[in-house]
């Protein structure tokens, strides 16, 4: 597939690991990209963080297994977790069939929403798409 063809939506930001984060005032949304489902392929089991818990940006926050690979997920920002996906335990391939959508991962208060600046905009995220699709040829 080409990057093009791999949906990026406008208004979420982004990491480097293919996470895409929804920010709303103080809460924010975290989910896995349309290219990072495709890179894991079919995922078969999602460990999800605890309600309550409180995670550092950069710390491993929950983890992901496909038929491919398992991937701890970083949290791209510090806050307390305040929902999580429950219907990933059941059906972890949501993420795989609408990874923003239904197959979001889990819901988390900000600490320091400052640190929104530290994550890709769509246009960034594009072109960092672009950057790794030719390191891979």
């Amino acid at each position: 597939m080409a990057i093009e063809d791999f949906k990026v939506i406008d208004d979420l930001y982004y990491t480097k690991d293919h996470l895409w984060i929804k920010v709303d005032a103080n809460t924010a949304v975290v989910g896995i990209t349309d290219y990072g489902q495709h890179q894991l392929g079919d995922i078969v089991y999602v460990e999800l963080p605890n309600k309550g818990e409180t995670v550092e940006a950069g710390e491993k926050v929950a983890s992901v297994e496909s038929v491919k690979a398992a991937v701890d997920m970083i949290s791209p920002l510090t806050g307390e977790i305040i929902e999580i996906n429950e219907e990933l335990k059941d059906e972890p391939n949501l993420i795989n069939t609408d990874p923003y959508g239904d197959g979001w991962v889990y819901e988390m208060k900000l600490s320091d929403p400052t640190e929104i600046e530290d994550l890709m905009t769509a246009e960034d995220y594009k072109a960092y798409l672009t950057e790794v699709e030719e390191e891979e040829f």
